[in-house]
């Protein structure tokens, strides 16, 4: 649904926070609906686009059908699509797929991330104990809102920052190319599938103050690499 419709540049509409949805989201998310439903009849399935079926069900599936609309609308491979299996609201499973580099990352509780692509790459964070030499990482600076100068404390701490990426960031961060990415304003749609990817290559992902994320959370979003710069980097957030 997602790739003979890159690059063709699809027509946009902007939805009521202002972001841009496309019919390739849409039909993205129709598809993998209709194949939960057929597969899993009493999950729950909770979408960015088409919302909440069966919200009481303990298993529930969530869904991103294009993590990073505004990359797939530039004609750059680098937004994702992200699924997640929740267990009372825990995520127990995750995917991030790039439908164009033909790349996928898997994430299952308690197991190690398996990485598949045509590029190469071990699914396993890197070694990165300080800030001073950490590779920093976030979509872009509007997201930050009323969070940037928290943000530029920590920023002023590593040794680069990167902008972009949305969902193919984390896969990064997965495969050790990046140390650490800071971001807010996220849904649990976007951020529910990392978190299996990320604790399975060794990293760590939780909000600014270093607890687990939660559906009700501010959409904070900090994940590292190497968790021995959790602590330096929830306290440069945090001003300590």
């Amino acid at each position: 649904m997602i790739r003979p419709l890159f690059r063709t540049r699809p027509e946009a509409m902007l939805k009521a926070d202002a972001s841009p949805v496309t019919i390739a989201d849409r039909a993205a998310e129709q598809a993998m609906r209709a194949v939960l439903h057929a597969r899993c009849p009493d999950c729950g399935i909770a979408g960015e686009e088409f919302g909440i079926d069966r919200p009481d069900a303990p298993w529930r599936w969530v869904l991103d059908p294009i993590d990073g609309t505004r990359a797939f609308l530039t004609g750059r491979p680098i937004f994702a699509t992200l699924i997640a299996l929740l267990h009372h609201d825990e995520p127990v499973l995750g995917v991030i797929d790039q439908p164009v580099t033909g790349e996928r990352w898997l994430g299952v509780a308690g197991e190690a991330t398996q990485f598949h692509g045509p590029f190469g790459g071990l699914p396993a964070t890197r070694p990165c104990p300080a800030l001073a030499a950490a590779e920093l990482s976030a979509t872009s600076p509007e997201m930050l809102g009323p969070h940037r100068p928290a943000w530029d404390r920590l920023a002023a701490q590593v040794r680069r920052v990167s902008w972009g990426g949305d969902a193919y960031a984390y896969g990064l961060l997965a495969l050790g190319q990046i140390d650490l990415i800071a971001e807010a304003d996220l849904k649990p749609w976007d951020w529910a599938a990392l978190v299996p990817v990320i604790q399975g290559a060794g990293g760590r992902i939780t909000d600014w103050s270093g607890a687990p994320l939660r559906a009700d959370g501010d959409g904070r979003v900090l994940a590292v690499g190497d968790p021995a710069l959790l602590p330096a980097a929830v306290a440069a957030l945090a001003g300590g």
